[in-house]
């Protein structure tokens, strides 16, 4: 034996004092070309020292696959040396793709019905690893034989072998079903083990063979109690728990089989909570056994107080030293978080404390969990807790952190005026790391605040004067500064001190954001936007104002270069016009159906198109509003001195015409005409209305909602108008002109530009 192996042991010694792979390449392709040559020899007294050191070749990964036919020769040779370095090179060398491994088939049948148990182990571990469908089929019939065999040894390989036939072809899984149930009556650990694993795997294929095996519920449940209570057996014995690998099979058998299924699960909870409560916690391998616990309690229709009893189980899990016992338990509370709610909420403190885990992945579970516990009688502690870590997150985490905060303050907020905080307080803290939406949503907030306008303008404007990077921030102080910048010069404020500002120090602020190298297009746009909106708010600086913004009609910034054009031509053309145009913004009501009327401007419809149709680009835009209604609203204008027929929009294909009939002194009808000549249709093509407040507007459902190419069809719409009141009105192609808009009430949205 000693002279067998040294020739091997020499080789690897040359293979590993090679000083280069070049140099490890040479020795290897010398060996490979000296096994063929043996290979070829009829008379070979040294195959099985042949193969063994091709296979170690094989194992550093270079080929071997000139020793396939090698193995196929061993694997028949009748000697058992040969035919065990025949069968392993069978498993490394061969697959189920490769025709070889159809010829040695009926040599694994032939060594199945050898005497030596030795050999028949050899046939069931290769059959078990590479067999394929084929010869699954052809050996099955001998594996249910083996599984009946009087040889423990024997049986517990043939259990295992039938698990990979179950696996390569389900529809044997009948075969095996009753030997599989007499398996269960054997004392020896390993048959047991590998009939509950082949259990398990026919119950997974087969919803009848699972009601079948739930009646063997009570013998599993002996089986299990047999090793709770059994004494030391030094055979089976790990750290103290008697065989945990076969008592972790049974747990998940039992969970399957429990299921949905209130007799098997009464059957087996007595069982559970025995385990529950005298299983070693101390020790990894009693945890082990405690999860798969936990995981069978919550899995199947057990008691309550049995559910209570795994949560708090997973709640010591949190105190365990390994931070992967205590990933496992966060990712199972987080399963239960929505069933067990209560029972959770009892760690709360401890999963709150896992937010200072140094771990990354178990720092990310607790912050999942920390905000699924949020509730309307915890908010406050929560947030509390949640804001502290955001500050100290890392960024990787901050996003998720900051979008979880804004869920649970939406949906928990005791008062507007704690919402309000929040927000800034995220925004603030991690301005830069918030979505695109959350501006426009604290805009809309705000904005439905009528009785917090002075509270908010007023910390707004502190925190601008302190920090202007945060962008989100900036962007929303400077649009409360716009809207209510009367209310902060007044200095009055009964929610916070008041603050003595003047003109000068509004606009100061405000050209600091223009300024500032940190503000991005779209925040010098909210920046000018807002001077400009001083403009009707502030008596001794409008020529400040007009100023600032004719510097920003040669900006290259070309949107923020129109929109100082437009202010410019509203100061020298249409100056009677820029208080109506400028006005304060009425509430915005989000995301409902209907009309814009009265003080409330409600969605009318929304409109979806293909990703670069840019229509009434202009109109999107405009940063006062929130992004389902892109529409300035200048509330004392109207559009009852139109044209009969009028082309409103002419661009990137798309064009609208408008014709109006007049129904009475107080009535109108407008009907809408949509075309696309572009080479592509538009769907989802929808219109927006918006009018004054004392004008009604019912819009009639539309002939379609796309648009073909080629100018196929069009699309028309009919709007009712209605003056009531009769309120001497203005003519809206001053707005047209002054905004290089349409003229009318209509403009363009999309969910996707």
């Amino acid at each position: 034996m000693t002279v067998t192996l040294l020739p091997l042991q020499e080789m690897i010694r040359a293979i590993r004092s090679a000083r280069t792979q070049c140099e490890e390449r040479g020795v290897i392709q010398r060996e490979c070309a000296a096994i063929r040559a043996q290979f070829r020899q009829a008379d070979n007294g040294g195959r099985s020292h042949n193969l063994a050191k091709l296979l170690y070749v094989h194992m550093l990964g270079y080929p071997a696959h000139f020793g396939q036919m090698e193995c196929v020769r061993m694997i028949a040779s009748p000697r058992y040396s040969e035919k065990r370095v025949g069968y392993l090179g069978a498993m490394m060398l061969l697959d189920e793709k490769q025709d070889a491994s159809l010829l040695i088939t009926n040599s694994i049948k032939n060594d199945l019905s050898n005497s030596n148990q030795y050999i028949q182990s050899l046939a069931l571990c290769t059959l078990a690893c590479m067999g394929s469908a084929e010869m699954c089929r052809d050996l099955a019939p001998e594996i249910d034989r083996l599984l009946r065999a009087s040889n423990s040894y024997i049986k517990k390989k043939a259990a295992l072998c039938a698990v990979h036939i179950v696996r390569k072809v389900h529809d044997l899984g009948e075969l095996f079903t009753k030997a599989a149930r007499s398996l269960l009556t054997e004392k020896n650990h390993g048959v047991v083990h590998g009939a509950v694993v082949l259990i398990t795997e026919l119950c997974e294929r087969n919803s009848e063979t699972l009601e079948r095996f739930r009646k063997t519920v009570p013998d599993l449940v002996q089986i299990m109690k047999g090793l709770v209570i059994s004494g030391y057996s030094p055979d089976h014995d790990v750290a103290g728990i008697s065989d945990p690998f076969l008592q972790v099979r049974i747990l998940r058998l039992l969970r399957i089989l429990g299921r949905n299924n209130e007799g098997a699960s009464d059957a087996m909870n007595d069982l559970l909570a025995q385990v529950a409560t005298n299983t070693d916690s101390t020790k990894t391998v009693g945890n082990a056994v405690l999860y798969e616990t936990v995981l069978t309690v919550l899995d199947i229709k057990s008691e309550s107080g049995l559910r209570v009893l795994a949560v708090n189980i997973l709640g010591r899990f949190l105190l365990n030293n390994d931070r992967n016992i205590r990933y496992i338990a966060m990712t199972s509370l987080q399963k239960i978080v929505g069933t067990d709610h209560n029972a959770v909420q009892r760690h709360r403190g401890t999963i709150v404390d896992c937010l200072k885990d140094q771990d990354a992945s178990v720092k990310r579970r607790a912050l999942d969990l920390s905000l699924a516990l949020v509730s309307a009688s915890n908010i406050r502690s929560m947030m509390k807790e949640l804001l502290s870590f955001l500050s100290s997150c890392p960024p990787e985490l901050r996003s998720q952190t900051a979008s979880g905060i804004f869920n649970a303050a939406e949906r928990y907020a005791p008062s507007q005026r704690w919402h309000i905080d929040t927000i800034l307080h995220v925004l603030t803290t991690a301005g830069g790391d918030v979505r695109d939406e959350t501006v426009p949503n604290l805009i809309q907030l705000i904005t439905n605040t009528s009785e917090l306008h002075c509270y908010t303008v007023h910390k707004l404007y502190r925190a601008l004067l302190s920090d202007i990077s945060q962008q989100p921030l900036v962007q929303v102080a400077c649009w409360c500064i716009g809207e209510y910048g009367d209310l902060l010069l007044r200095g009055e404020c009964q929610e916070t001190e008041p603050v003595q500002v003047t003109e000068d120090d509004v606009l100061d602020v405000l050209e600091t954001v223009l300024q500032s190298h940190m503000s991005f297009p779209s925040t010098r746009g909210f920046a000018l936007t807002a001077t400009m909106k001083l403009s009707t708010r502030i008596t001794e600086n409008v020529d400040r104002i007009r100023s600032i913004v004719s510097i920003y009609g040669s900006c290259i910034d070309v949107e923020l270069q129109q929109r100082a054009v437009e202010y410019n031509a509203l100061f020298k053309k249409y100056d009677h016009m820029r208080a109506a145009v400028l006005e304060r913004m009425p509430v915005i009501e989000k995301n409902s159906q209907g009309h814009i009327n009265g003080e409330t401007i409600k969605e009318s419809q929304t409109v979806k198109v293909k990703p670069g149709d840019l229509l009434f680009k202009r109109l999107m835009h405009s940063p006062w509003l929130n992004t389902d209604l892109k529409l300035m609203q200048p509330s004392t204008l109207s559009v009852f001195s139109v044209v009969a027929t009028v082309t409103v929009y002419e661009k990137d294909g798309v064009t609208v015409t408008l014709s109006c009939e007049k129904q009475s002194d107080s009535g109108l009808t407008v009907t809408l005409t949509a075309s696309n000549s572009t080479e592509s249709d538009i769907r989802g093509f929808t219109l927006q209305a918006a009018v004054p407040k004392s004008v009604q507007l019912h819009m009639k459902a539309p002939s379609g909602d796309s648009l073909p190419a080629r100018g196929a069809a069009k699309v028309t719409q009919m709007v009712v108008l209605n003056n009531p009141n009769k309120v001497q009105l203005a003519y809206l192609q001053l707005v047209s002109e002054v905004f290089d808009l349409s003229p009318i009430f209509y403009s363009f949205g999309s969910q996707n530009i």
